[in-house]
């Protein structure tokens, strides 16, 4: 049997069942033999124009990425401490009870001061004794060890199966007198049974005693994440994450299965063994039942879980909920930040976290529909935001394939007459065809065109045969904006809106829109929108840095750009705009350094020399120093560049070394030598005479004739 190899970048894994034995992404999906074919009978470059995505993306509603189970935790980006599994008869309470200020009525909710009795106020029976002690048989299989704790249901046992000799764990169901009501709600939780997923703790059975309904479920040792954030107070950023980035694989099960989770939050993950486990499955239930019991925790609950019931949506909202308490101490929690969270003005840790911040302002957005509307969408976006948070941890780039956005497409855009790389539209990375999308398979071979008017006209008629595709309809608008038809682009963009007004990619071509006319501060306000949209994906950031940029904003520009060429080298437009940032703000060695993250691998890692050599000749912020013009030769006696290209660069760095000793900024040195040559005027006339006649050499017509004026004009003078 032959075997596939992982073909995402840095990883040597194989492919086992779809998805990668070492990275544990699902495999990169290829174009069809039939698309291929199309696209080759092509003769336009089609990488250009268009790339393809093999996942759904559509709208922010229903986005969908599958995720592979097979990730580690952390997915293999953070290294975490295994935690042993406890001894389970330690877990036993010596005197269990239940404290007075957690004693509250179920029915009306009114304060309870003795731990058995009847509510004063509505008249409900109650009991917080133990119902179980030890030694007591439980469906002639299961004996009783004694209680380790009291949950939203009542006390939780620890037992020991007799049967098949294992501990296991007793969670009531139902406290009544009522046996014939215990069997009911018994009856009622068997389609837990059905639950099996390496995140979720295990279910074994459901048996009802003496009036009480039990689920018989894996005992778990290690540590939950309230004891562990309880003991360390608020858990490192890339620890936490990787702790709900990993229980996301369950709720994306579980929501799968029809089934949503309601009462998330600290409490309910288990740490052991080097994984996680949701471990109390009490509140599950069916998406579908509108009359079963809701239960949830005051500061975890979304909204409008009271009024209309659970969904995917408020169990994502519980996610968002819990990673903020594992980060940060919120005072008012339950109260003034029930459903909110502290700005980064009042929480230092979302002052310096912008990409997680936006992460839990979607994830826990007041509004359902502004949420997440997938485990795995979201799961996507946090491992964004873990690889960030992680990159800039370690000075690390730890560089993903989007499954939203084609790669940087500066190494197809840039000029190739090595001419310094400036900000433009055409550097805003463009979203991924949705393969979904009814017009999929008509749009391949018309983005192929490569006639920019042709190809116009064919994916307008595209729009007439597919009224329905909103692919069809973005890519119009994006070529009518190529060809600088923005009216009509706009009215395309306006008529998608109308159509879906959740779809985050008309904000985009908006935005890309409003660079190419200019109004870049509007282009800021649509990419901002889209990054909150999509934390964590590196082609907000990106476009928001050259829109910072146009709008002259360069301190933000340069966080952006820091940010993005730190997390992934890849994207090499950020490498270059921090350059340009940092040198228009005066800082010549940061601009230089920038560019030195270019990796070697890069297309563009010659051009990114070039520009190096540029910047440090480059008298327009402030004169060079003399290491500068050092640094700048030596650079280019190291590239293997010939012709013109090369005499511009020795001539740039002789015309400003003589201007700076002309203009005695620097003073003459015989021991120090550019290119050949002594820093001292007769020299540095000798060699940039020469570069002006190497390029007359190659030059015609008035250009020549220049060239040659100007090599005349700065020779040292003679006597002869």
């Amino acid at each position: 049997m032959t075997t596939e190899s992982c073909k995402r970048p840095n990883c040597n894994g194989t492919i086992d069942e779809g998805y990668c034995d070492t990275c544990g992404m699902a495999a990169v999906a290829t174009l069809s033999g039939s698309l291929i074919d199309q696209i080759e009978q092509s003769s336009a470059p089609v990488s250009s124009s268009f790339s393809v995505s093999s996942r759904s993306r559509g709208s922010r509603r229903t986005r969908s990425v599958s995720q592979s189970n097979r990730n580690p935790l952390g997915a293999g980006l953070v290294s975490l401490p295994d935690l042993p599994s406890t001894e389970p008869e330690k877990l036993l309470l010596s005197d269990p009870k239940v404290p007075e200020n957690k004693r509250f009525c179920s029915r009306c909710e009114g304060a309870l001061r003795r731990e058995q009795g009847f509510c004063s106020q509505c008249g409900q029976k109650y009991s917080f004794m133990p119902s179980l002690k030890a030694g007591d048989i439980v469906a002639d299989q299961y004996e009783v060890k004694g209680a380790i704790a009291y949950g939203g249901l009542g006390w939780i046992y620890l037992g020991f199966d007799r049967l098949l000799s294992r501990y296991v764990v007793l969670k009531g169901l139902l406290n009544t007198e009522d046996e014939a009501s215990a069997a009911v709600a018994v009856a009622e939780r068997q389609f837990l049974a059905t639950v099996k997923h390496p995140n979720i703790v295990g279910i074994y059975n459901f048996v009802n005693h003496g009036g009480e309904g039990f689920i018989i479920m894996e005992y778990v040792g290690g540590k939950t994440l309230k004891e562990i954030r309880k003991q360390r107070g608020p858990l490192p950023v890339a620890e936490a994450i990787a702790y709900i980035h990993r229980i996301l694989n369950a709720f994306a099960y579980l929501h799968s299965q029809g089934l949503v989770y309601c009462d998330f939050k600290p409490d309910n993950v288990m740490v052991e063994g080097g994984d996680v486990k949701l471990i109390d499955m009490g509140g599950v239930r069916r998406l579908d039942d509108r009359d079963g019991d809701i239960y949830g925790t005051v500061g975890y609950s979304a909204p409008e879980v009271a009024a209309v019931g659970p969904s995917v949506a408020s169990d994502l909202f519980t996610v968002g909920r819990t990673l903020a308490v594992l980060l940060t101490s919120i005072p008012g929690f339950s109260q003034e930040y029930q459903y909110t969270l502290p700005t980064p003005l009042a929480e230092p840790l979302f002052a310096q976290q912008e990409s997680l911040y936006r992460f839990l302002l979607k994830a826990t957005a007041y509004h359902p529909e502004d949420r997440f509307q997938s485990a795995d969408e979201m799961a996507e976006q946090l491992l964004g935001v873990l690889r960030e948070t992680v990159a800039l941890e370690t000075a690390t780039p730890r560089p993903a394939v989007s499954h939203v956005f084609a790669d940087d497409p500066l190494a197809f855009t840039a000029s190739p007459d090595l001419a310094p790389i400036t900000a433009s539209p055409e550097h805003v990375p463009l979203p991924l065809l949705d393969t979904t999308d009814p017009a999929f398979n008509a749009l391949i071979p018309v983005l192929a065109i490569p006639q920019p008017e042709q190809r116009n006209a064919k994916l307008k008629q595209v729009v007439e045969q597919f009224p329905e595709s909103i692919e069809a309809m973005l890519q119009w608008a994006k070529s009518s904006m190529d060809l600088g038809h923005n009216t009509e682009a706009e009215q395309i963009l306006r008529d998608i809106e109308a159509k879906d007004i959740w779809d985050w990619r008309v904000l985009w071509y908006r935005g890309r829109l409003d660079l190419a006319q200019g109004t870049p501060s509007t282009a800021q306000d649509n990419f901002d929108r889209v990054y909150t949209e999509l934390p964590g994906e590196l082609a907000p950031k990106l476009a928001l840095a050259i829109a910072a940029e146009h709008a002259k904003q360069l301190t933000r520009a340069i966080e952006l750009y820091d940010r993005i060429s730190r997390t992934d080298s890849n994207y090499v437009s950020a490498s270059f705009g921090l350059a340009r940032c940092q040198f228009m703000q005066g800082n010549r060695s940061a601009a230089i350094s920038a560019l030195e993250r270019v990796p070697p691998r890069s297309s563009l890692y010659l051009r990114a020399r070039i520009e190096a050599a540029r910047l440090l000749t480059d008298a327009q912020i402030a004169p060079p120093q003399v290491h500068d013009l050092q640094q700048a030769a030596a650079i280019i006696e190291s590239l293997t560049l010939n012709g013109a290209d090369r005499y511009r660069l020795v001539r740039q760095v002789f015309e400003t070394a003589l201007q700076l000793i002309t203009s005695k900024v620097l003073t003459p040195d015989s021991s120090v030598h550019l290119l050949g040559q002594s820093l001292e005027e007769v020299k540095l006339r000798l060699g940039l005479e020469k570069a002006l006649r190497n390029l007359a050499h190659l030059a015609t017509g008035d250009e020549k004739i220049w060239l040659v004026d100007e090599a005349n004009r700065v020779r040292p003078k003679t006597l002869f």
